[in-house]
This record gives C-alpha cells, sequence and structure tokens, in this order.
C-alpha cells in the first residue's frame, strides 16, 4: 500500500486529487461520485452550435476532422471543470464553466517541468515544423472590386484606356506582400493559379470565388527556407511551448479515461 502511494504521488494529475482530498477533505475523493457525473453527452443542438459558430462569415462548415477537434476541446474543457469542481477551485467563485476548466488547466501546467530539448529532438521537430519559420513566398497585386463578367470586361478596357471612373479607381484594392499560402482561401485555388501565371505588370481579368476582377500582378517574392541555425533560440522556445501543450493533453486524456463520453444520434 505505501509503495503504491509514493507511485502514485509521483503522477501529477493524482497529485491534484490528493491535493484536494487534504485541502477539502478526504471524504470528497473517497465517496464516488454519481454515475451522472462521469457521463458527458455530446448533444446534437451542441454538434449545431459548433457549426453555426464555426465561421463568422458563414462562408464554409467545419470538415469532420475541425468538427471533431473543437469536440475534443470541449470534452476536455467539461472534463477540466468537473475536475476543478471536484477538488473545489470555484468556491467562493461564481463563474461559467470555462473560467473554472482554466484554473484547473493552470494547475496542470504548473506542474509540467519540460527539460531543454537535445539537439536530436530538436532537429526531428524542426524538420516538421520548418514551415513556422521560413519565409513565405509572397505577392502584391492590385484588385478591383468583384462583379459580372460583362462589367469587368468593361473596367478592363477602361483600366487600359486609362479613363476608369473615381469610385472604381477609389475601389481598387492595393494588396501588399500576401503570403501566396492564403490566396486559396480568400479568393478560390483557380484564382491563386492563374494569378501566379500572370505577367507583371498587366491588367487582366481572373475570377475569384466571389466573381470577376481586374488584376495586375506588380510584385512576387520567393519563399526562403528557414535554417535551424538563424532560428535556434526561437525554435526551443517554441519547442518547449508545443512539449508543454502535448505533455498537458496527455495529462488531461488520462482525466479523461475516466469518463463516458456519449454522443446523442
Amino acid at each position: 500500500m505505501a509503495g503504491t502511494a509514493r507511485f502514485l504521488w509521483r503522477e501529477p494529475l493524482v497529485h491534484f486529487v490528493l491535493l484536494g482530498a487534504l485541502i477539502f477533505g478526504a471524504d470528497a475523493v473517497l465517496r464516488p461520485p454519481p454515475k451522472d457525473d462521469k457521463m458527458i453527452t455530446v448533444s446534437k443542438a451542441m454538434r449545431q452550435s459548433f457549426i453555426d459558430n464555426f465561421d463568422e462569415d458563414k462562408s464554409r462548415t467545419p470538415s469532420d476532422a475541425e468538427m471533431e477537434k473543437m469536440i475534443e476541446s470541449w470534452v476536455a474543457s467539461e472534463i477540466l471543470y468537473r475536475e476543478g469542481k471536484a477538488l473545489g477551485v470555484d468556491r467562493g467563485d461564481d463563474m461559467i464553466r470555462d473560467r473554472v476548466a482554466f484554473k484547473l488547466q493552470l494547475l496542470i501546467f504548473d506542474q509540467i517541468r519540460v527539460p531543454q530539448p537535445t539537439e536530436d529532438q530538436l532537429r526531428a521537430w524542426f524538420a516538421d515544423n520548418h514551415g513556422r519559420f521560413d519565409e513565405q513566398e509572397r505577392v502584391g497585386f492590385y484588385l478591383t472590386p468583384p462583379t459580372d463578367e460583362m462589367t469587368a470586361q468593361r473596367q478592363l478596357v477602361e483600366i487600359e484606356g486609362q479613363h476608369e471612373s473615381e469610385d472604381l479607381q477609389k475601389q481598387t484594392r492595393a494588396i501588399l506582400g500576401r503570403p501566396v499560402a492564403s490566396l486559396a482561401a480568400s479568393f478560390g485555388e483557380g484564382f491563386r493559379d492563374a494569378l501566379l501565371a500572370l505577367p507583371l505588370g498587366q491588367w487582366k481579368m481572373l475570377q475569384s470565388k466571389d466573381g470577376w476582377h481586374v488584376v495586375r500582378l506588380d510584385s512576387r517574392r520567393a519563399g526562403v527556407l528557414a535554417n535551424l541555425d538563424n532560428v535556434r533560440d526561437e525554435a526551443v522556445r517554441l519547442w518547449l511551448t508545443d512539449e508543454t501543450r502535448k505533455r498537458a493533453w496527455e495529462a488531461v486524456s488520462r482525466l479523461k479515461a475516466g469518463y463516458t463520453v456519449r454522443y446523442e444520434q
């Protein structure tokens, strides 16, 4: 029994439970919670709320992977809330569920100590995450507001003849240093590919997902791959952050093992 207790004391999440028992009374830990306290229900209404709030512009719905991630985050938050309530971290504090969950999250993060990465660990992590440090390929271009094809054709003639209206001049946007990787989400893949194929300095008609535009590609800067030696300090900082989050999530997953998650059909 003593050996088991020493083993449990080295486990951070069990440490929280034991600490809660000391502070708020062993009875709260030893007495099993009601069965419903270990049942989490992801309702159809809740899934619909994730869909409704996913995109402010309502231009798309979440993918299956994105929906799963949102549900997992909510389930983790609910677990943290219940565990936090069990430890009494909400006492004297009339806050909502997320506030209580955040308090326990802070406790978990406070218990995690991540050592500096070895050179092999850092290089392996950097190989998977170098995109966070690379200088992205960027373009600069002018773009008229979306419209129908015939209007765009008329605007192109006006712009080429340098007698476009003052309103069109004011509405034409200058987009400077835009990462190429972000173009498809905003304008569509076809627009991105056509824009990159344009010669510099020439006005052309292009179709985006919102309509037709008159576009002029003004600049294009190639991306640059990052070198670990040039960003080592930042890489170490982000590695430590990622590793801390990973271990915190593993801790939440161990808590989750004590719960049953029920999905309404």
